[in-house]
């Protein structure tokens, strides 16, 4: 089985990936950041480093899909490969930060990896606010992501909702984040796994 966390920089996709796979004893995929060769430099010169950083994402992501599915284990996975195609590559393609050459060729390159592999049997999405992605982000205190706009995580959330709307590749588990703890209150925290049992008892 093959659950996956969305959600904007700073929603709690790691978090949430990290309980619920002590909860349900998932084997956790992460996202790579930590060595992510690319990632610092985009923060500071996004129009010069985007292609790079978005070709990096989608390899990663591509091979981790690919292992998910050749493991027959039950895997949660923080964030998705259609998260990169769907709304930062173009996120950063409507700013002018890549250009139209990049992003066709970004675009094509994913077009063939999708046909590739299969959607998650449930996406889970951590919906929230600008003001609250904001504040999680100040709390985690990542130096690379003291230079994101308020501006820039607006343009995500909008591409975020526009794409949650259309998703129809599978189960989908949306889960407002705002109004909810679930790393500082355990029943918030009980709150989720009960919706996600109610969801992944359908996928048996």
């Amino acid at each position: 089985m093959h659950i996956a966390v969305a959600g904007n920089i700073g929603a709690g996709k790691t978090t949430l990936t990290r309980f619920l796979a002590k909860q349900f004893k998932w084997e956790p995929h992460f996202e790579d950041v930590v060595d992510n060769p690319y990632l610092d430099d985009f923060y500071h010169q996004m129009e010069r480093w985007s292609f790079n950083l978005q070709i990096y994402f989608l390899n990663s992501r591509f091979r981790q899909v690919l292992q998910i599915r050749e493991s027959g284990k039950n895997i949660i996975q923080d964030r998705t490969i259609y998260e990169d195609a769907h709304i930062f590559a173009p996120n950063l393609h409507a700013m002018g930060l890549m250009t139209n050459r990049d992003f066709e060729n970004y675009s094509d390159l994913f077009e063939l990896m999708e046909g590739l592999v299969g959607a998650p049997d449930l996406l889970i999405y951590l919906r929230s606010s600008i003001p609250n992605l904001v504040a999680q982000i100040h709390k985690r205190g990542r130096d690379y992501e003291n230079t994101i706009s308020i501006d820039y995580l607006s343009r995500l959330n909008e591409r975020y909702e526009a794409w949650i709307h259309t998703y129809d590749k599978g189960k989908l588990l949306i889960i407002d984040v705002d109004n909810i703890d679930f790393v500082n209150n355990p029943e918030d925290l009980g709150f989720v796994i009960n919706k996600i049992n109610a969801e992944i008892n359908g996928l048996f």
